[in-house]
């Protein structure tokens, strides 16, 4: 009894169950195709690669150093009777400011004895003159035969005119010797030393001190055997960034002044040298550049035509990543002209509006998919809903 009952129902249970389960596949997978879809390419972002005319920049360091020092030495012997406020170690002082001044009676009495001798020797001659006019007269009547030179004074008159000249040398040098007991600062200086005092006796030719001509200060930099080829055709006169490191960095603009034409057989470079004017900034409001001081040196190159610049970390081992048409990876080798801080001058190797890969995949791979983040990104996964 039991047993045809299960044979009855049992077609009826199977059809139940069938339904129920395609019923419930049903459900499950409208609840799959409402499910957002899940996109599993890597993140990256991108650039447009444009080739541009760039101008190199050359650049090193140097020294700042005085374009002049001087010994300041005595070129007459006194006593030193007073001296320059400013004539003291790390004091400046202008043009045709008198130094210090050395006793002047000795040397004023000199002038007036050279001035005496120029008036006695000018008298002589005059003297001199008037005798050998009144022999030329007298000459007349004689025979000519009778007639010599020194009949006619002609060699006294020479010997007159020749202590005449002597004694206005002695005028010239004795005006000299008593100008020079005022020593007078050649240019624009930094005192560097100072070794005299006021009551001091100094003779001929004792060191006094030493100067730093402050009108113009020069730097020598080095050039790079790898920079020497962009260097631009003309040199002179062309301007120069002149840039301080620290804190406050002090920037000048200076003037190639001229190579000095000879290549350093240790570190195979060639040396420019850079003229600052007023570098003590006597003139100006600017901020001294002090010697000594550790500067870097930029002035623009040669032009590059056609060039990629891109930062340095966006290239390894020579090669760019690039995300093609399909978006989908491709290593490209490149061609590197130069380095320039932090970034590298790239001559061949990709194109214009190739589409530089910025931010990697952890594992990059050729042909990875991939996909741009931002709206780009958000505009692909809408494309891909719409399929």
């Amino acid at each position: 009894m039991n047993n045809r009952w299960m044979k009855v129902l049992f077609p009826f249970l199977a059809l139940f169950v069938g339904f129920g389960a395609m019923t419930l596949i049903e459900v499950s997978a409208s609840e799959d195709e409402k499910k957002e879809v899940v996109d599993t390419r890597p993140t990256i972002t991108v650039e447009t690669a444009q080739a541009e005319d760039y101008q190199v920049v050359i650049s090193n360091y140097g020294e700042v150093q005085p374009l002049e020092r001087t010994m300041i030495s005595a070129q007459v012997s006194g006593e030193v009777i007073s001296w320059h406020p400013n004539f003291v170690a790390g004091g400046l002082v202008l043009r045709g400011s008198t130094l210090f001044s050395l006793e002047k009676d000795a040397y004023e009495a000199a002038l007036l004895q050279a001035e005496a001798n120029v008036s006695l020797a000018q008298a002589q001659l005059i003297e001199e003159q008037a005798r050998a006019d009144v022999a030329k007269q007298e000459a007349k009547g004689l025979a000519s035969s009778k007639v010599s030179d020194l009949y006619l004074r002609k060699p006294q008159l020479l010997s007159a005119q020749a202590n005449l000249k002597s004694a206005q040398a002695g005028l010239k040098i004795a005006q000299r010797d008593l100008d020079n007991c005022e020593v007078i600062a050649p240019y624009d200086a930094l005192v560097v030393s100072r070794s005299i005092g006021v009551g001091q006796f100094i003779g001929l030719g004792t060191t006094i001190g030493e100067i730093y001509n402050v009108e113009a200060a020069e730097i020598i930099f080095p050039i790079a055997g790898f920079d020497r080829e962009f260097l631009p055709d003309d040199l002179a006169e062309k301007q120069a960034k002149v840039t301080t490191n620290g804190y406050n960095p002090i920037e000048r603009t200076g003037l190639i002044s001229r190579d000095l034409g000879v290549v350093d057989q240790a570190t195979r470079m060639s040396q420019l040298v850079v003229r600052v004017n007023d570098p003590y900034s006597l003139k100006s409001n600017m901020p001294a550049l002090k010697f000594g001081n550790y500067v870097q040196v930029s002035f623009p190159g040669r032009t590059l035509d056609h060039i990629y610049r891109l930062p340095q970390a966006l290239v390894n081992n020579k090669t760019v990543w690039v995300m093609d048409k399909d978006n989908k990876l491709q290593p490209k080798k490149v061609e590197i002209l130069r380095e320039e801080g932090a970034f590298l001058l790239i001559s061949k190797g990709i194109s214009d509006n190739d589409n530089i890969v910025t931010t990697l995949p952890e594992y990059p791979q050729t042909g990875m998919e991939v996909k741009i983040a931002g709206v780009k990104a958000a505009n692909e996964l809408t494309a891909q809903k719409a399929k």
